[in-house]
């Protein structure tokens, strides 16, 4: 049985569904009172090509709500609009009284278009990678949408990719401005370790290969080639892994879509872009109330 996706989430993460509809159904629904309390049913349509992703979140919105949610396709399924005479295709059926379906109609499309396409961007990467014959891993960012983080990382993960730290507690990234104030980078290194102790991996981010192989000499874990060329990234990331053979290497900055594949170099154990959660496409879906 393959595992579920839905067992990564923490335990309290329907909070977050909570402030949605809070958000959406602050005070009176005076359409909700409009259509009542019949009960109907509700067909989720994919209506362009890509990844599904986010099916926890769009069920607890309508479950919150006291609806029932039928799926036909399961998180990490491929849409493809082609194989319908109609150009869309079923995804899920939302059973509940109409006002309640209405109520959670536009935060569950919001969320479940917007974690799609997270996923279908990660996906692309992924198999771009694959088709190179790439063995690194391709990697999100902490650039991230605030309040929504949960959401474009269970996504990325979906889409096959890494989610990179998830935040600041779970790996020590050392940056220009920590390494500016701490006053270089052995020394921004030294102090990191003393409190991540030996079970924290610490990241350096240079810009050349002078700053590189400081970090690297220094303890760190992982250095990060930020905002390399890529004829630069090749010659740079080659010698470090020449040097130093068990230092990760991260390329990251500026890369896109467009220009990935050009970073796909062996030397280089990770490629992290930020636009896979603050530069991706949201998917179609819509929610159409069958018609009685």
């Amino acid at each position: 049985m393959e595992p579920d996706y839905e067992d990564l989430l923490p335990r309290n993460w329907e909070k977050l569904v909570h402030t949605w509809l809070d958000e959406d159904i602050p005070g009176f629904d005076v359409g909700g009172y409009v259509v009542g309390s019949k009960e109907e049913t509700a067909i989720l349509y994919g209506k362009t090509d890509g990844v599904l992703a986010g099916r926890p979140f769009f069920d607890r919105v309508f479950t919150l709500l006291g609806c029932k949610v039928d799926w036909l396709m399961s998180d990490g399924a491929q849409i493809n609009t082609s194989s319908s005479d109609t150009g869309k295709v079923v995804v899920a059926k939302v059973t509940g009284s109409c006002r309640h379906i209405l109520q959670g109609e536009r935060t569950a499309l919001n969320v479940i278009s917007r974690c799609s396409g997270v996923a279908t961007a990660t996906f692309e990467a992924v198999q771009q990678a694959k088709a190179k014959d790439w063995k690194g891993y391709v990697a999100g960012t902490r650039k991230t949408t605030p309040g929504f983080r949960l959401v474009e990382k269970y996504a990325l993960v979906v889409g096959g990719g890494a989610t990179h730290r998830y935040d600041l507690s779970q790996m020590v990234m050392l940056k220009d401005n920590h390494i500016a104030s701490a006053g270089g980078i052995t020394r921004a290194v030294e102090v990191a370790r003393r409190a991540a102790g030996f079970s924290m991996k610490i990241e350096v981010e240079t810009s050349n290969y002078g700053q590189a192989a400081e970090a690297a000499r220094a303890g760190a874990d992982i250095i990060m080639l930020d905002n390399f060329e890529p004829e630069e990234l090749k010659s740079v990331s080659r010698r470090l892994k020449g040097e130093f053979p068990h230092v990760i290497l991260e390329a990251s900055g500026g890369i896109t879509a467009e220009t990935f594949h050009l970073f796909l170099e062996d030397s280089v154990d990770v490629i992290s872009q930020g636009a896979l959660t603050h530069g991706y496409n949201c998917l179609d879906f819509s929610l159409k109330i069958v018609a009685q």
